[in-house]
């Protein structure tokens, strides 16, 4: 059995057990360049359900991601493979990935993880003032969204979606048919449902948790996957 999943860095497991986001921050895996880091893919959410199943996790994770590149790189896995079960944490509206000559750049409304050269720097300023209208970007990810849980569908692959840290809104409600857990509802994102339960960042000005609440999340995934609604 496969377990598939994609996100951004909560669902790399970033920082859970050390102070990686990336692999290739870590000399000892620099072949593995943006991947997680694997001493916290090892504790990640991803990782305790899939031992729930007794399966084989593939993590395509990766910190700062946009949901553009969660979608491109999720299709590329489907492409040539089948897994038992998909599982996303899907990122916030405002990212998108962008490709500036020939390179492949996570651009973020409100966070900038790379010292990005100057070409770039100058894409990067045209591209955020068209992050101004959050509805019609919103609107789009949820197109977006709604295609990969229907063709998810048309393969009979099991799947469950979830949101980081905000919800899909302003956006029209769609029924998900128990796919998508609370996706309109900003408090019930991973990241506020686990600070209302009381967990903590791992350290100061991080919105990253460590393996109690991962195990925590894992333990909410297979609860709704074993006892659907």
């Amino acid at each position: 059995m496969i377990v598939y999943v994609n996100g951004d860095s909560h669902s790399a497991g970033a920082e859970a057990v050390n102070t990686f986001c990336f692999a290739d921050d870590d000399p000892r895996y620099r072949e593995l360049g943006r991947r997680p880091h694997p001493d916290n893919l090892a504790v990640s959410y991803g990782q305790i359900l899939a031992n729930k199943f007794n399966a084989e996790l593939v993590c395509d994770a990766e910190s700062g991601s946009s949901n553009t590149r969660i979608l491109r790189t999720t299709y590329q896995y489907l492409k040539n493979n089948t897994p038992d079960l998909v599982v996303i944490g899907w990122a916030t509206w405002e990212r998108e990935e962008v490709v500036v000559d020939g390179e492949v750049y996570q651009f973020s409304a409100y966070l900038i993880t790379d010292p990005f050269p100057p070409a770039v720097k100058q894409r990067y300023k045209e591209w955020a003032v068209d992050r101004l209208n959050p509805q019609i970007h919103c609107e789009q990810a949820q197109k977006e969204i709604m295609a990969l849980h229907e063709y998810l569908n048309s393969k009979n692959i099991r799947h469950i979606f979830f949101n980081t840290y905000s919800g899909l809104t302003p956006c029209e409600q769609l029924d998900w048919h128990g796919h998508y857990f609370q996706p309109y509802d900003h408090n019930q994102s991973y990241y506020k449902l686990l600070s209302a339960w009381n967990f903590k960042p791992i350290k100061e000005n991080s919105f990253h948790f460590g393996p109690d609440a991962h195990a925590t999340w894992a333990d909410m995934l297979y609860n709704l996957l074993t006892n659907p609604i």
